[in-house]
């Protein structure tokens, strides 16, 4: 019969060994860290016009993108006008309210740019203790001023 000793020590062999084999194979096995995208690029030197004006190009194409997604002061005044005519009654004090219902007519009516923020989601966002299930128009449309 083997020591208590000898015991441990097999039981400390093994566990090196198979630790080993599941670290060593973890590590050959799993390739993910090489399919990580590139999300840092360094600035260009000052000597590197051609990368200089690629990069400067670059961000003005991205910020005339942006500019066009942004609502202009006609298309809010559009969307002021079409929440305030399909408001859904009784008002709670001075403030106009809207349902589900006539918040999805108004999306429909008032274009793609408006589109993205005629959501459930937005409306279940904007959604507080209103008996009648409704939201604030003037909610709605400060959230329409600040994310768009």
């Amino acid at each position: 019969k083997r020591s208590e000793q000898e015991l441990k020590d097999e039981e400390m062999e093994l566990f090196t060994k198979y630790y080993m084999e599941w670290k060593g194979g973890r590590k050959s096995g799993n390739t993910s860290y090489t399919n990580i995208p590139r999300f840092y690029y360094r600035l260009p030197a000052e000597d590197e016009v051609l990368l200089q004006k690629l990069r400067e190009e670059s961000r003005a194409v991205f910020l005339q993108r942006k500019s066009r997604e942004l609502l202009d002061n006609e298309e809010l005044q559009n969307l002021w006008f079409l929440l305030d005519k399909h408001q859904t009654s009784p008002m709670i004090g001075e403030e106009a309210m809207i349902n589900y219902e006539n918040f999805l007519k108004v999306g429909e009516k008032a274009g793609l740019k408006c589109k993205q923020f005629f959501t459930a989601k937005i409306f279940a966002k904007l959604l507080h203790n209103d008996p009648y299930g409704r939201i604030s128009i003037m909610q709605f449309f400060n959230y329409v001023m600040r994310k768009g």
